[in-house]
């Protein structure tokens, strides 16, 4: 191996790369993304919420990024894969004189020892010919706000990174030096067969540790991390059609999984942006309750009971903190359950490809929106199936509803969270009926005491009041809100909630307008922004893809299953390189919004499951007689 002491400073930061051109890895705690061209350009230690230390996709000169490929030569091919069943990443590079490998991945650290430190190691090798590489780490901590120094090892192959809050430790198989950007950097030359190895160390300021290099503890972390990977994802029990998207789905749940409290984030990114320039940029690192019975339906679907059972001691903690009569749920909270999420800016990152305000935070805690109560009864009337709940938990319930009870009525700012006023959203009344109808259901099928008669009138009012005031004759379909000439995806729910059946008249229209109005080819809006309630934001977006899903699914309840298999194999079609899906997708179908998104990784996953049911029934697999 050849050292290349080359000095000159890397200015190739200027660009962006596309949403879609990353890959996740993760530990449990925290993800790094990495993208095609082997640059670490978003990673938050030591969790999920906390302030990033690599941030370039939000502004590729201030963010920080730590970066290793080879010198960049016309016609290079980038390539990324997932080791099988794992989410360890290889970023492939391929030239005419070589073709080089990193291999990334996050050791999962167990035991009381798992907060304190948390690694990012990469690998490096050549696989074919010879070829010339830079490494280039330069954090920018508390997303670019803290200064931080640099110590070097005698032998320069180990510096810290130290800044008021955290340390970084980065430990190399080759000389390092340092750069003019607060960073370090290193040229080297691989030959086939040769590699490098690089680990990267998080940690309080006083609790850092050198990381181990030796060959033997690389191979030792290598196969630890693909071994948990692969046993976890052996647990799965779907065997139905599009298994290796479903399984990525999982792979990537889990990795959106934060191990102390099971609480799932919504995203592991801020700000980047629903539409380019535009001002949809939220912060998505935080739990929220919407997701709650979408996660306990996937996690228990697919057999990870121990997912769905930590999941739902975090909502059993959420039900438990509310003091008196009046106590209302928020719509998310931090992993760790605390409520508040205040929102600011961050003014000096200019944001994904200038698209700014870059938000920490989400002011959309402090909301009103009705319809989480359903969602929060349908996930636990789901886990009640698999597992008893408990007697404090339902005393807690019984409290939500009653409160819901004098409540159900008022305007909210709905499941699209909007920022120009509250309105009488049909899925937040919707979303209220489903709460009474699962408490009913888990109150007889438990034999837990409950004011049935009550609960019964005030879900009949409810359902009544659906039909008479949310549907609107003049378009022939059930709108956003009352009074409104607007449709909204949302209304699909109204199937898969069992609030209505597929073929009923009403519901069939209503799917024919939301096609008519919504839906692209196989992609679905959200709502139009000029035509429903004011969002407060006004610029357009891109396909919601939790909507897209939700409308092959829609399809395949509805009988039309051949259309549903041809829309969601449409779907699966938009999943990036290595299978992950941003929130929304664009016009050209590039990913829009934070990445990667649990909410369309798990309306996947219940897409998959239900348009395979339907076609199993109407195409059951034939049985032969052997003689």
């Amino acid at each position: 191996m050849a050292i290349d002491q080359q000095t000159t400073p890397d200015r190739s930061r200027a660009g962006y790369l596309p949403i879609e051109d990353y890959a996740v890895i993760g530990d449990l705690h925290t993800v790094a993304l990495i993208g095609k061209n082997g640059s670490i350009d978003w990673c938050c230690l030591p969790r999920f919420d906390a302030p990033s230390v690599f941030g370039a996709m939000l502004d590729a000169q201030k963010g920080g990024y730590f970066k290793i490929a080879p010198q960049e030569t016309p016609g290079m091919g980038h390539k990324q894969i997932y080791l099988p069943e794992t989410n360890i990443l290889v970023t492939r590079f391929l030239t005419v004189d070589g073709v080089a490998e990193i291999t990334d991945f996050m050791p999962i650290k167990r035991g009381r020892r798992s907060h304190r430190q948390h690694h990012i190691v990469r690998s490096v090798s050549v696989v074919r010919g010879s070829l010339s590489f830079e490494m280039a780490c330069r954090p920018a901590f508390n997303y670019g706000r803290d200064e931080h120094t640099l110590t070097f090892s005698d032998d320069k192959d180990g510096v810290i990174f130290r800044s008021p809050n955290l340390c970084l430790a980065l430990i190399a198989s080759i000389p390092m030096q340092s750069d003019d950007d607060g960073g370090v950097r290193a040229h080297f030359t691989l030959h086939q067969g040769q590699s490098a190895r690089f680990v990267l160390a998080g940690a309080d300021s006083d609790d850092i540790e050198p990381p181990d290099l030796s060959e033997a503890h690389y191979r030792s972390d290598f196969q630890e991390t693909m071994t948990y990977w692969q046993n976890w994802l052996s647990q799965c029990q779907y065997q139905g059609r599009w298994r290796e998207m479903v399984q990525r789905s999982a792979l990537v749940l889990k990795l959106l999984t934060y191990a102390p409290t099971g609480a799932i984030v919504a995203a592991p990114t801020t700000s980047l942006p629903e539409t380019l320039g535009g001002t949809r940029n939220w912060d998505y690192r935080y739990t929220w309750l919407r997701d709650a019975a979408f996660s306990l339906y996937s996690l228990l679907t697919l057999g990870f009971t121990q997912e769905a059972e930590a999941f739902m001691g975090w909502l059993d903690a959420r039900c438990h903190e509310l003091k008196g009569d009046h106590a209302m749920l928020q719509p998310m909270y931090t992993i760790d359950g605390k409520h508040d999420l205040t929102e600011f800016t961050l003014d000096h990152l200019e944001g994904y490809k200038k698209s700014g305000p870059v938000r920490i935070g989400n002011g959309a805690y402090s909301q009103v929106q009705l319809d989480i109560y359903g969602e929060l009864m349908d996930a636990i009337y789901i886990y009640n199936r698999y597992a008893a709940i408990s007697y404090d938990l339902w005393e807690n319930l019984c409290r939500l509803l009653n409160w819901l009870q004098d409540n159900w009525y008022r305007p909210d700012e709905g499941i699209w969270e909007v920022r120009g006023g509250a309105k009488p959203f049909v899925h937040s009344r919707l979303m209220s009926w489903v709460a009474f109808d699962r408490g009913l259901r888990i109150a007889r099928h438990r034999g837990l005491p409950a004011p049935v008669d009550d609960w019964t009138r005030t879900s009949a009012k409810i359902y009544q009041e659906i039909m008479e005031k949310g549907w609107n004759e003049k378009i022939d379909s059930f709108v956003q809100y009352y009074g409104s000439d607007a449709v909204d995806a949302s209304s699909l729910l109204m199937i898969l909630t069992k609030f209505a059946g597929p073929q009923d008249p009403r519901i069939l229209k209503t799917v024919r307008r939301i096609q008519r109005d919504l839906s692209t080819d196989s992609l679905v809006y959200r709502y139009h922004p000029k035509k429903a309630a004011n969002d407060g934001l006004g610029s357009l977006e891109g396909t919601f893809s939790p909507c897209s899903f939700w409308m092959a699914e829609t399809l395949a309840h509805a009988g039309r299953v051949q259309e549903a298999r041809l829309m969601l194999e449409k779907m699966l079609s938009y999943a990036n390189h290595v299978g992950l899906y941003a929130e929304e997708i664009g016009p050209t179908g590039e990913a829009l919004g934070n990445f990667p998104q649990a909410f369309t990784h798990l309306s996947l996953i219940t897409a998959c499951y239900n348009v395979d049911q339907a076609l199993n029934r109407t195409h059951p697999t034939p049985s032969y007689t052997f003689f």
